[in-house]
Order: C-alpha cells, then sequence, then structure tokens
C-alpha cells in the first residue's frame, strides 16, 4: 500500500471512531436515560419517505434485538457453520504465574534487652550466621542490672535475719522486699537460671549473657563491642526459613478463581527437576496499579532450606471449579453488551441465547446462565448469523426455510424467479442511491406484477456507541420485470442487502449480498 492510500486509509478510520464518540455524547437526552423506555421496531427519522423511497432507522444506544433463523443442512455447510455441545463437567482451575520468595513475618523473632547496659563481649558477629535456640549471642554490662541484684541479695539477707522477728509485719516486710526484687529481675527477662545463680553464689554478676530466642539465620545485626544499648533496642532480627512464603502476581481478572487451601506447585529454575508444594493463603487486597496484578500468599514448607528469600519462582496453581456447565470457547459471541451462543435445534433453527458467562478454563468456557446441558451450539460461523440475526430481528419478522441465509454472496435463491440487481451509483454511497431490479422467470421470461423490497441493515458497533442501522425500500414496477426505488444511506460502510420479492402473498425470490458504500459518517 502506497503512503498515501495508507494516510487516506487512516484518516477514514478516525473519522469514524470520531463520529462514533460524538453520537454517543451528543444523542437526545432521552437515549441517554437508559431507563427510558425504548419503542419497539424500527425508528424513522424525518417525515415518512413516500412510495418507493427508502426510510433509514435512527440509531440508537442499544443492539438490535436478534432472531431466530431457518437453515438447511446444506447451507449450513456453505457458511461454515460448526456445532458443538454444552456439557456438564468436573472442572480444576491451571493458572500459571511468576513469583518471589519471601521470609514468613511469623517466624521472624528480635533479640534486645529491657535494661540499658554496655555490650561487652559479642559472640555472633556476621550476617546471615545461624543460630540455634539457647545458644550466647553476647554479653552486657550494666549499672542498673548490678544495683538490682544487689538489692535482691540485701532483701534475701534481711528476710532471713527477720524472719524469726516476734514483731508484727516485720518478716512479712521483709519477705515483700525480696519478692519485688526477685519479680523486677523477672520483667526484665533475666534467665532463671541466673537467678538461682545469684542466690547460691550470694554475688552480683557484672555481666550477663544473653542466649538466642528462637533458632534461624541472623538477617540484621547492629550489635557490636563496647557500644550502649537501650530497652528496646534491635540488636538482631533472626528468621527462620524452615517455612517460607512465595508471593504469585496474578492478574487481577483470575483472582475470582483462587481461594484459601488451593494447591500450587512451585518450580525454580536452579533446581529443574525438584517440584516445592505449596498452598494458597490469602489473597492480598491490593491490585497493582501498574501491572493490573493481585500478590497471592502461597505457603511453602522449605526443607533443606533450598528455597532463598528473593528467589524468582514459577508457580502453577490448580483449584477445583467443581461440576459445571461449559461450552467451547469459540461458541461464545461477545458483542460488547452481552454474550450470545447460537443454539442449534433439531429443526434446523438457529436461536440466539444471551448467556452469563464464568471463568475460561482451557478451550471451554462456563456458562452460569442461560443454556441446559446437552444442547447444540453453534461454534463456527457465529459472526455471519449474528449479522444475519440482527438482520432480521430489525425486519421485525422471523426467517422461513425459503428465506435462509444464501449459500454464497450473490447468488439468488429462488422457487419461481430470478433476480438481479444494481444500484447507481455502483458501489453505492452515503445519501441517496437508486436501486434497479430485474425479476426474470427460470425461462429468462419478465416477472411482472411482483412486490419488490430491498433492505439494507448494517450490524451494531457497540464499542463505537453505535446501535444497527437499517434502511428500506419498496419498489415500483418501472416496465415489466423491471423495478426501481430509491435509499438512503446514513453512511459508508459494509452494508447487508437483502432483495426480496413476493407475488399473490408468498416469496418467490430473495437474494442476499454485501455492499461497501463510500463516504464517511
Amino acid at each position: 500500500m502506497s503512503a498515501a492510500k495508507h494516510v487516506v486509509t487512516t484518516s477514514v478510520i478516525w473519522a469514524a471512531v470520531l463520529a462514533g464518540t460524538l453520537y454517543f455524547f451528543l444523542r437526545p437526552k432521552a437515549e441517554h436515560d437508559a431507563r427510558a423506555p425504548m419503542p419497539e421496531g424500527p425508528i424513522a427519522m424525518g417525515p415518512t419517505a413516500p412510495s418507493g423511497r427508502g426510510s433509514m432507522t435512527a440509531p440508537h444506544p442499544m443492539e438490535a434485538p436478534l432472531a431466530s433463523m431457518k437453515l438447511t443442512a446444506e447451507q449450513m455447510r456453505s457458511i461454515g457453520v460448526m456445532t458443538g455441545t454444552a456439557e456438564l463437567k468436573d472442572l480444576s482451575n491451571d493458572l500459571r504465574a511468576t513469583g518471589y520468595v519471601a521470609i514468613d513475618d511469623r517466624l521472624v523473632s528480635y533479640a534486645q534487652v529491657r535494661f540499658s547496659g554496655y555490650l561487652r563481649k559479642v559472640f555472633v558477629d556476621a550476617t546471615y550466621q545461624y543460630v540455634k535456640k539457647g545458644e550466647p549471642l553476647f554479653t552486657i554490662y550494666s549499672p542498673d542490672l548490678v544495683a538490682t541484684e544487689q538489692e535482691y541479695l540485701l532483701a534475701n539477707e534481711n528476710q532471713r535475719a527477720l524472719s524469726s522477728s516476734s514483731i508484727k509485719g516485720v518478716a512479712a516486710g521483709a519477705r515483700s522486699l525480696s519478692t519485688a526484687a526477685e519479680r523486677r529481675l523477672e520483667q526484665w527477662e533475666i534467665p532463671a537460671s541466673e537467678i538461682e545463680k545469684l542466690k547460691s553464689s550470694g554475688k552480683a554478676a557484672t555481666e550477663l549473657t544473653i542466649e538466642s530466642p528462637a533458632a534461624g539465620y541472623i538477617i540484621e545485626r547492629t550489635a557490636y563491642p563496647n557500644m550502649f544499648a537501650e530497652p528496646g533496642t534491635r540488636l538482631y532480627t533472626i528468621a527462620d526459613l524452615s517455612r517460607v512464603w512465595v508471593n504469585a502476581q496474578i492478574f487481577q481478572s483470575d483472582v475470582g478463581r483462587l481461594k484459601a487451601g488451593d494447591a500450587a506447585a512451585i518450580t525454580v529454575d536452579t533446581y529443574p527437576q525438584k517440584t516445592f508444594i505449596g498452598r494458597v493463603e490469602a489473597v492480598l487486597p491490593q491490585v497493582d496499579a501498574a501491572t493490573r496484578t493481585v500478590q497471592v500468599r502461597l505457603l511453602v514448607e522449605n526443607a533443606g532450606l533450598l528455597l532463598k528469600p528473593g528467589m524468582f519462582v514459577n508457580v502453577d496453581l490448580k483449584s477445583s471449579l467443581g461440576r459445571r456447565l461449559v461450552v467451547p470457547a469459540s461458541a461464545v459471541l461477545d458483542t460488547g453488551l452481552k454474550q450470545v451462543v447460537f443454539v442449534s435445534r433439531d429443526d434446523g433453527v438457529i436461536e440466539p441465547r444471551e448467556v452469563v458467562v464464568g471463568p475460561q478454563v482451557g478451550e471451554e468456557t462456563v456458562i452460569l446462565k442461560g443454556l441446559e446441558p446437552h444442547q447444540s451450539v453453534v461454534t463456527s460461523g457465529n459472526f455471519l448469523l449474528d449479522s444475519e440475526s440482527q438482520l432480521q430481528g430489525a425486519a421485525g419478522t422471523k426467517m422461513q426455510p425459503t428465506q435462509a441465509m444464501a449459500p454464497a454472496a450473490g447468488n439468488a435463491m429462488a422457487e419461481a424467479a430470478k433476480i438481479e440487481f444494481t444500484t447507481h451509483p455502483d458501489p453505492p454511497h452515503m445519501g441517496d442511491n437508486q436501486l434497479n431490479v430485474q425479476l426474470s422467470g427460470e425461462n429468462g421470461t419478465t416477472f411482472s406484477g411482483a412486490d419488490v423490497t430491498v433492505q439494507f441493515f448494517m450490524a451494531a458497533m457497540p464499542q463505537m456507541g453505535m446501535a444497527a442501522m437499517s434502511a428500506t425500500a419498496k419498489l415500483t414496477e418501472k416496465s415489466p420485470g423491471v423495478y426501481e426505488g430509491s435509499a438512503a444511506l446514513a453512511m459508508g460502510g459494509d452494508w447487508r442487502v437483502t432483495v426480496t420479492a413476493m407475488h399473490g402473498g408468498r416469496v418467490i425470490a430473495t437474494k442476499k449480498l454485501s455492499v461497501n458504500a463510500k463516504g464517511g459518517m
């Protein structure tokens, strides 16, 4: 395609988008109000057109109604209609995502003191060093601790000396002082073994050894020799990595498929032959605005500590959806405002059904409402059927077997006559167009006295805020077998044309074709 043609094509597309947008926002208020009742049937624009002149149907924001069609087996084959079956199946959901390993916050411990003092010896002097529960971390000298220990020793000595006093309340008072000093040591979390050692030795310890409160890896360290530590100073952060979290990134459209307890298989490129098993613990209540993903937290046992915090992993999530009604995914046609499935009945009738769909699982879509098990549904050719169904719905009539879709565009389906259809200009354009139909019998003779109607139809484009449009013209016989009239097309683009000839109250010929009208909107 040349550069000039490319520019023209792009301009036409943008013009169509702009016109659709302007129509959507500038249409009358009654059309803006979705609650306003809509009249049935086509809406005529302006005064009624005289005989022989087409009347335009005004577009409105709702889609054209869909009508049933009746096709023969040969007609269905000629337009590529294929069918499948709505079935009840036990479904399991399978979602693949990426994620990363994180520390389980509930397995994190801190080493700190509840009194101020000076660190003397530091035994654990590196991050990511593994420590056992009860392993010495450092020693600390605290003037406050030494003073409290001395008070405790003095109170114990007074208690022993005054335990036999005959003065009322003296012995009890000595016991309470000893108990208060011991309680203060316990509140400072001085180990019971140290208190017993204090009782037995009778001497205040100048240094106290602080032990690790849990087993794990030192992921943060602020303890250094000779530093001064205050109550609440976080000297060590210890993480138990025997169990970890895996945070998987799931698209928000898939979040509804997951629930707590669903199984997950986790693989890492580092260990290509190993699979870690986890389960969904929580779907976090936050959507990433940039990626439109939600974080799903998985709980994973980490035997051998193979999974390291920060490691990227692949996640395969599996959950049971139970027994659901499904159809092939290709059977569902999304019109922009609703989802439609075409049901193929035994008598050859194709019936459009509006459905409520659930998740798509593999090549199948869950149907929540609108279908029954074992119904035959169209899986190929639904776009052609949708256009034809809108055409019949706009016309307000149900297709009869002799009026069914033509096997190929431009071929006549005649019982008693043959149709030749032309327009002037050819191809037609936006605005007024002259129509000509020549009607002849099987032996080539002219066919007079027929009622000839030409209907133009353009399917709805909900994405652009445009409803279906149609123009209908009733032609007048100008000479034997020659019928003429005119129709006004509201815009350029692809129009479906149906020419119908009737005689004596029955259809004697129909012809269906597509024309590409010139002009913009």
